[in-house]
């Protein structure tokens, strides 16, 4: 898979997102799922990761309208990759848009010389990532205010 992988299937879609419209569709997504559901943050999500040079926003779209984001971004050197706010609309949560931007992530990452990804899974979800591959990367941990589990995955298998 190249860093320029585009995913499809049916009417959802996942791409890194290149155009203004495209970020700001990520955010949005982003600012419903995190600060409107589930209040994780009182006003917004962003912070110095999304301006950092490093940082891959990649988006999903459902009939053409984007309704899930996640970010991917380097963290001690340029093999190692972090995979943090994946967030899906409510509504599109049973499709597998999940699944799909997180093996764009992974997939990118690896393309890209990453040889692991780490992530801050909440609790609720660790079932999810487990199935693609993720394994525990010790204890649970507090993380605004909500129990999320260090996970990780070997990138260097999903280089061909």
């Amino acid at each position: 898979m190249s860093a320029a992988a585009d995913l499809s299937h049916a009417s959802v879609r996942v791409r890194a997102a290149h155009l203004a419209h495209e970020r700001e569709g990520h955010f949005a997504v982003r600012h419903e799922v995190f600060v409107r559901d589930q209040k994780l943050f009182p006003h917004t999500d962003v912070d110095e990761h999304d301006d950092h040079p490093s940082t891959i926003h990649l988006v999903g779209e459902a009939d053409g309208l984007i309704v899930g984001a996640v970010r991917i971004y380097t963290t001690v050197g340029p093999n190692r990759w972090q995979g943090d706010r994946l967030a899906v609309h409510r509504e599109h949560r049973a499709s597998h848009l999940g699944v799909d931007l997180v093996q764009l992530a992974v997939g990118t990452a690896a393309a890209l010389g990453g040889t692991v990804m780490e992530a801050h899974v909440q609790v609720s979800n660790v079932r999810f990532f487990e199935y693609l591959g993720w394994q525990i990367l010790g204890p649970r941990e507090i993380y605004v205010g909500t129990p999320h589990q260090p996970m990780t995955i070997d990138l260097t298998s999903l280089v061909q």
